[in-house]
């Protein structure tokens, strides 16, 4: 029997501990406030606000959320009010002053001055006439203000219960420190107690970021692509409150570093695993054939037609990979139904399609491939909502539904620098341009100051010989690391710095000297051209960013099969037709639209592509991720 007791005892007093668990309030701070005056309401001391609250220290700003540590003493809150109920009238004398006068009467100097205003000009001099207030003085007794308590909704994380209350979820852990990792709809915790009209609510639409600690807007702005201004208009409180490291973000869809919705630097989706809708899906894809131009006659003719035009041939290659790819989606038991329209890069072939097709219930729409064709389409879609997706246009108009699948050139180069950057061990750089890339290699010379630049050896008439000499180099390399811009689209000029700078490697084998590595900008047909030795790139360890990897083809399923069904290896434009239409169709069977996927599925990445979509602030999605790929032994592989 004392046995039973013993444990009916110990079942009553767990239970009065969970109803005591809220040891913890919150403060919503006001103009004027300080920490001193806050611990006296609480009864707590400063360093107990302070422990809970660190970024306190730096000062306090009107609508912070402070964690008050209650539990140490929760009494009520006494507050004096001071009501003025009349004056006293009071000659001065010799040597009284505003503060022996305030010792007098039990009021402060600021209140005497307050109702004889001429002492904001003047001193107090023998015979003035005051009048000194009379307060009637009642204190207000106010019980501590707890919070209040919410119920968990589904599928509702810590972050996004934060977000709603505008703390950090440290602050909400501090709150409800037995809550648990994670959260069960309807279960019960303490949020700050703040009115309804000042919860925000989480819009699916929008990405959502937790502040790092000591992440400025500088470094935001490198992350995120957004500056402090477009922060700041996403998040009106920032300018009140400034960052705060835990603190939540909104942002652009595909911007989040949130549990469950990691962003680009996070892990890849494959979404073959989470395929959800299994309805059939229709899309259509929209290339510049011209088969009208195609001479239709004898087999030569025929050819020689097709190869003649390079739209035909971009067209014909890019359509074998997406064949490829609704083979490879059917297999994965996707229902597909896809449309294919011939442009014939003709903008008023563009209008004839949409005019006598029905496109308000295509879920998506890949190309056109040409600037002006694309851009009417998505003009005459945007209306519908249907997504279109190019396949190669960069610089694009981001209209709403307009997803740009190929990075900014801009990313080219900051990818490239700040790799540089981030090398510890270079030592020097080398910048070494044409008189067409003067303002890129001012660019990199204010990027690194300390850099030296090398342009072409010029004719007489200041025209590019596109070459420099042996002396021009060699002069400019130090010992140790160096890292050499190379910013030029003559293959001639690539071949002959390639060359002086490989010549330079060999000079140098078996000394402790130089070590070169070359880098571009801006990857163009000129490194690729017959002119430039392979051998000199690997031997200088060439890198470069590039939209796509080079996959290994030993290795690959998507081209074993391809070699086996085409009898040929297939090209860029054939894979890249394969992994844009293999993530539009698997990101549509996978999320409601393309557009909740940017933020369901943040990264994807197939064959020799990858995907990471952000919303432009005014209008549609590009992709910002690249590749950083480099020479070596005689292949071109991913720099990890």
């Amino acid at each position: 029997m004392s046995k039973f007791f013993s444990v009916l005892l110990l079942t009553l007093l767990f239970s009065f501990s969970n109803l005591n668990a809220q040891n913890f309030s919150t403060h919503q701070v006001k103009d004027g406030e300080t920490v001193e005056s806050i611990s006296k309401r609480y009864f707590v001391t400063p360093s107990d606000i302070y422990g809970l609250n660190p970024d306190a220290k730096k000062g306090l700003k009107a609508n912070t959320i402070l964690i008050i540590p209650i539990g140490k003493a929760n009494k009520p809150t006494v507050t004096t009010v001071k009501e003025l109920s009349g004056f006293k009238t009071h000659k001065t004398k010799r040597k009284e002053t505003l503060y022996s006068l305030s010792k007098k009467y039990d009021v402060s100097e600021e209140d005497i001055k307050k109702y004889n205003k001429f002492l904001y000009a003047n001193a107090l001099r023998k015979n003035d006439k005051l009048q000194i207030p009379v307060f009637k003085v009642t204190e207000v007794v106010e019980e501590a203000n707890t919070g209040k308590t919410y119920l968990v909704k589904a599928k509702e994380g810590k972050w996004r219960i934060a977000y709603k209350f505008g703390i950090t979820v440290d602050e909400l852990e501090a709150l409800n420190p037995k809550m648990g990792n994670v959260l069960q709809e309807g279960q019960k915790i303490y949020v700050p107690n703040i009115e309804k009209e000042e919860i925000k609510v989480v819009d699916e639409t929008y990405g959502y970021y937790k502040v790092l600690p000591k992440e400025g807007f500088y470094r935001l702005k490198l992350k995120l692509g957004l500056t402090q201004d477009q922060l700041e208009t996403l998040n009106p409180e920032l300018k009140e409150l400034g960052l705060k490291a835990g603190m939540i973000l909104k942002t652009p869809q595909g911007n989040t570093n949130l549990p469950g919705e990691s962003n680009h630097d996070g892990e890849r989706s494959d979404l073959k695993l989470k395929i959800k809708d299994y309805n059939t899906k229709h899309i259509a894809i929209m290339l510049p054939f011209r088969l009208n131009r195609v001479e239709f006659g004898a087999t030569e003719d025929t050819k020689r037609s097709i190869n003649n035009d390079p739209y035909l041939n971009a067209s014909l290659d890019f359509h074998s990979g997406v064949l490829m790819a609704i083979d490879s989606l059917k297999s994965l038991g996707i229902s597909l139904k896809a449309d294919v329209y011939d442009t014939k890069y003709e903008v008023s072939e563009v209008s004839r399609i949409l005019n006598e097709n029905n496109f308000e219930n295509v879920d998506a729409v890949i190309g056109p491939l040409t600037p002006k064709t694309f851009a009417k389409v998505a003009s005459e879609l945007e209306r519908y909502n249907v997504p279109v997706v190019s396949p190669i246009g960069t610089g694009l108009q981001l209209r709403s539904n307009v997803f740009q699948s190929r990075a900014n050139t801009n990313m080219f180069m900051d990818k490239v620098v700040n790799y540089v950057k981030s090398d510890s061990l270079a030592q020097n750089i080398i910048i070494v341009a044409d008189s067409k890339n003067i303002a890129r290699a001012n660019e990199l010379k204010r990027l690194f100051s300390k850099s030296t630049i090398v342009y072409s050896r010029k004719n007489k008439n200041g025209q590019d010989e596109n070459y420099v000499l042996v002396g021009d180099i060699s002069g400019a390399l130090k010992s140790g690391n160096n890292v050499v811009f190379l910013e030029t689209s003559n293959p001639g000029f690539v071949s002959n710095v390639t060359s002086l700078l490989a010549s330079e490697i060999k000079s140098n084998e078996g000394a402790l000297n130089s070590k070169i590595t070359l880098v571009t900008t801006d990857m163009n047909d000129a490194f690729e051209d017959d002119q430039v030795s392979n051998e000199h790139l690997s031997k200088l360890n060439f890198h470069f960013a590039a939209i796509s990897k080079w996959s290994d083809e030993s290795d690959n399923a998507f081209i074993k099969k391809y070699e086996k069904l085409y009898h040929v290896t297939p090209n860029k434009r054939a894979i890249r037709g394969f992994d844009v239409t293999m993530d539009v169709v698997l990101r549509l069977v996978t999320s409601q639209d393309l557009y909740q996927s940017v933020n369901d599925s943040p990264l994807t990445e197939y064959v020799e592509s990858k995907f990471a979509y952000k919303k432009n602030l005014t209008g549609g999605y590009y992709n910002d991720t690249i590749y950083l790929v480099k020479h070596e032994n005689l292949r071109i592989v991913e720099v990890k």
